[in-house]
């Protein structure tokens, strides 16, 4: 029944699918981007870099000698600070906001016993 009532939506999902694999096989990462020294930022740098993001990107659109990213880093630790960093510690990190109502349903509809006082 899904299948009839949403033909595009799969059609749809189906070229996103396909087409994600092929998208993928274009990433590369440059050889000069990664670096093996004992000083190249890792994993802690990573993690700081990723919870000071927002105030640094805020700095970086006004003064173009500061960077919201280490390059070259030491690869994949590094991006994995990064993104814990932003994720868990930076912007991601703040607690949503739970709304609650209280609703009041009357069950008589307005129809009642009146009291005269």
């Amino acid at each position: 029944m899904i299948g009839k009532a949403y033909p595009f939506r799969q059609k749809a999902a189906l070229a996103a699918l396909l087409a994600l694999p092929l998208l993928a096989g274009c990433a590369h990462q440059a050889a000069g981007t990664i670096s093996h020294a004992p000083d190249a930022p890792g994993f802690l740098l990573g993690l700081w870099h990723g919870f000071i993001f927002p105030v640094a990107w805020v700095i970086s659109l006004f003064d173009p000698a500061v960077a919201i990213y280490a390059v070259p880093n030491n690869g994949g630790w590094y991006d994995f600070g990064y993104f814990v960093g932003i994720v868990f510690f930076g912007v991601g990190a703040r607690k949503t906001q739970r709304v609650t109502r209280t609703v009041y349903v009357d069950r008589w509809g307005g129809r009642g016993t009146v009291i005269d006082q």
